[in-house]
């Protein structure tokens, strides 16, 4: 694995742990989210053209390079996306326990599949079982901040299967900062509606 790729891994963790105790304090809610991915797309567009000093440094040290010159900051502003999302449509608590899902289990994926990965995964062969295992365990331990166990193993367990496929609209994937926290959301709800 290379070295873009871990510290995007640890940027990603970091990033959704940050807007989870942001969240958890009432230091930001669904608005201020709201209104970064607004600033985060002002800020792709105009990094397209130029080179914004902090902003590029970022980019140039944890996007990968192909997303670096089509859709700058795309990762932050997806996860923002997911967040917001999560935030509008379900309680707060839910809202952050699939925050927590997304940056423990997708993170965790990643980094140990590509580290530790020996069996491709049944739905994509891009990904291995071993970091879906792992990414499911750190979802777990992620969401049992917010949740009771049968709640969190079965939104992580969902949330980690749905990871792995890579569903698209149009000719563009949906980003799995988007997908992984709304379907986390969904199964929680799901699960206290019994």
């Amino acid at each position: 694995m290379n070295i873009l790729e871990i510290k995007r891994q640890i940027f990603h963790w970091t990033f959704g742990v940050i807007i989870v105790i942001l969240l958890m304090y009432g230091f930001i809610d669904k608005w201020i989210l709201f209104y970064l991915i607004i600033l985060g797309l002002i800020v792709s567009f105009l990094s397209k053209k130029m080179k914004i000093p902090v902003i590029y440094w970022f980019l140039e040290n944890f996007e990968r390079p192909k997303d670096l010159k089509k859709f700058p900051g795309k990762g932050v502003i997806s996860y923002l996306m997911g967040a917001f999302l999560v935030t509008i449509f379900f309680p707060l608590e839910i809202a952050m326990a699939s925050i927590m899902i997304l940056a423990f289990g997708d993170s965790v994926s990643h980094i140990f599949g590509i580290h530790y990965g020996k069996r491709k995964h049944l739905l994509n062969d891009k990904k291995f079982i071993e970091g879906s295992i792992a990414g499911l365990t750190a979802a777990f331990m992620g969401a049992l901040i917010f949740l009771p166990w049968f709640e969190a193993l079965a939104a992580s367990l969902i949330a980690m299967i749905v990871e792995a496929f890579e569903i698209k609209m149009g000719r563009e994937q949906i980003d799995d900062n988007i997908v992984m926290p709304l379907v986390a959301a969904i199964v929680i709800t799901v699960i206290g509606l019994f």
